[in-house]
């Protein structure tokens, strides 16, 4: 009996904390805040971005291009005896 009790309990404190939430989220002050804050980003975003200031570009011709050299006397190494040879 006390179990159910508590359980009872517990059920009416997370649907009445449900309740006050969903209530106060859908009620007609937050909407109206929460346009008001957006509406209120967007307006300091477009200002901040009129205010930007724009950089010089000094990329161009930083790309240096070299030949490649084809060095065929390279020394192929194997694995395997490379693992052998330190036996």
């Amino acid at each position: 009996m006390l179990k159910e009790i508590k359980y009872l309990i517990f059920l009416i404190v997370i649907s009445t904390f449900v309740f006050f939430v969903s209530k106060y989220y859908f009620s007609e002050s937050n909407i109206k805040n929460s346009y008001r804050s957006f509406n209120n980003v967007n307006q300091k975003l477009k200002l901040y971005s009129q205010n930007l200031p724009i950089l010089a570009n000094d990329t161009k011709n930083i790309i240096e291009y070299t030949k490649n050299t084809t060095n065929k006397k390279k020394k192929k190494f194997f694995f395997w005896e490379l693992i052998n040879q330190n036996d």
